[in-house]
């Protein structure tokens, strides 16, 4: 992995914490919990993950064109959601076509 890129990943980090930090929803949550008499510790840690890109056939198969048809979001972000037990649609989706495939039976994300 190159400097510049290291540079980025440096970058988002701290873009991160920055939302984090400025978000008026959660200053206004925290103030609600500290209001009801507890103090808030709130540390998020934040997986990156790259995959790089390798140059690919001007061809889509038709897998690829579903599943951008399907929805916003990529399997990477999928997967990301359903590592954080958040069930969208498609999560579910994919949970069931997956467990189809290996035999299981598909439980629904909580």
């Amino acid at each position: 992995m190159n400097q510049q890129v290291k540079d980025l990943i440096q970058k988002l980090g701290e873009a991160i914490h920055e939302s984090v930090s400025e978000s008026d929803q959660i200053s206004g949550v925290v103030r609600e919990i500290r209001e009801q008499g507890f103090d808030v510790l709130l540390m998020l840690e934040a997986t990156i993950g790259l995959n790089e890109v390798e140059d690919e056939p001007e061809t889509i198969d038709a897998e690829t064109d579903a599943d951008a048809a399907s929805g916003p979001f990529t399997r990477n972000d999928l997967t990301f959601l359903k590592s954080l037990r958040i069930s969208t649609e498609e999560t579910e989706r994919i949970s069931a076509e997956s467990a189809e495939s290996t035999g299981e039976d598909a439980a629904p994300a909580a």
